[in-house]
């Protein structure tokens, strides 16, 4: 079988998606077989025998961005908004990776064991064998329910499932019977998430601090709500008393969001904060929801906007242990190439981003293969990237 390289050269600035060096040297970046190979100065690297070359026209590089938390159904389409291609549409936003917190919006959801079993495996499938617009979608994320045992937890992670939908959307809300599940899911390497703050849909509950204390999930979802927030001393506690991710949502309270990650930063926690939009839901779609919280949470939050994109792909690669969303050898090669919105106030992209403006996006590679040009969706990139 032959090799495929892709050369992409004339970057401008590679954000590696690590906070400890959030910007790498260089100005070239090699990956070979879908996998990154090598970056740094052009005159340095072997780029000969490239199967595709990039020019890059002095844009930003940065990994995939990553949307730790969506409500997917089947293929590109979703029930919840009657809307086809919103995964295609969020492809335009940057976004190479999607994490399902749940199908929660399947009309006739199963919530008997065998039914919502099944469904999961179902999912898991579905999108491992269809890739809309070559999106990476990791579902297959069933709802707890009572009833539920531990050779269940054993059975859907020998047939592919790795994560569980949110705690609290389904019929278990205490937190004893969900730490038990949670343990099991753990045991066998299911990754669990629980829902934070007031109730979301018909079904759901609240779901206070103490119960996320006391389940103990992997990652704290949508900790700013998902609508409706907890109240600030309950944020405040989550943030000094969990090692769990945090995740911020574009669906939530934007208020609670900045107050997260300000506690999170005094905190010297920053690293746990990862991102998702929380959609589709009744909110809508958002496409630009994962570069909006970037702008919002650097302009609004005081961070700088190279570790803001950080939150966005290089620290939901590491706490939901992916193969993508950081520049480092042998990763995926999944980038978003970006450059400063035309006319946007600021003296490059990253300034530009830092006083709230959206980036315009210009190219996606997913696996060093181009998966979309100039966005339809972001305001106009200054310059664009070109594949010659």
């Amino acid at each position: 079988m032959d090799t495929e390289k892709l050369v992409i050269r004339n970057i401008g600035m590679i954000l590696s998606g690590d906070m400890a060096t959030p910007i790498l040297d260089g100005d070239c970046l090699i990956a070979i077989d879908g996998k990154i190979h090598a970056w740094g100065a052009e005159k340095d690297l072997d780029c000969e025998g490239a199967t595709t070359t990039i020019d890059a026209q002095g844009v930003t590089l940065a990994p995939g961005l990553i949307d730790s938390h969506i409500h997917p159904v089947v293929g590109d389409y979703t029930p919840r908004q009657q809307q086809l291609h919103w995964i295609d549409s969020t492809l335009h936003g940057g976004v190479t990776t999607l994490i399902s917190a749940g199908e929660v919006h399947m009309p006739g959801r199963p919530k008997d064991v065998v039914g919502l079993k099944a469904m999961a495996i179902a999912s898991q499938r579905w999108y491992e064998n269809f890739r809309p617009s070559g999106m990476k979608v990791h579902a297959g994320a069933p709802v707890i329910e009572h009833g539920m045992v531990e050779e269940d937890f054993k059975e859907l992670a020998e047939a592919g499932v790795k994560l569980l939908g949110e705690v609290g959307l389904g019929s278990v809300k205490d937190g004893k019977t969900a730490r038990q599940m949670v343990d099991w899911a753990r045991k066998y390497g299911i990754q669990s998430t629980i829902h934070t703050g007031g109730p979301s849909i018909p079904g759901s509950g609240l779901i206070d601090a103490d119960m996320v204390i006391e389940t103990g999930t992997d990652v704290i979802g949508h900790i700013n709500g998902g609508h409706s927030a907890l109240p600030d001393d309950q944020i405040i506690c989550l943030c000094e008393s969990c090692q769990s991710a945090f995740e911020i949502v574009h669906n939530g309270n934007e208020r609670a969001g900045i107050l997260a990650v300000n506690t999170a930063r005094e905190l010297g926690k920053l690293d746990q904060v990862i991102l998702g939009t929380d959609g589709p839901a009744g909110s809508g779609v958002q496409p630009l929801g994962i570069l909006r919280m970037v702008a919002m949470l650097s302009s609004l939050g005081n961070v700088p906007a190279e570790i803001a994109f950080c939150f966005a792909n290089g620290n939901t690669s590491r706490q939901r242990e992916l193969d993508t969303g950081i520049i480092e050898v042998g990763k995926c090669a999944d980038f978003v190439l970006m450059d400063q919105a035309q006319h946007a106030p600021g003296k490059d992209m990253l300034e530009s981003v830092q006083l709230g403006n959206l980036p315009g996006v210009g190219m996606t590679i997913i696996d060093g293969v181009v998966t979309s040009l100039r966005s339809r969706n972001t305001p106009p990139a200054t310059r664009l990237p070109e594949v010659v």
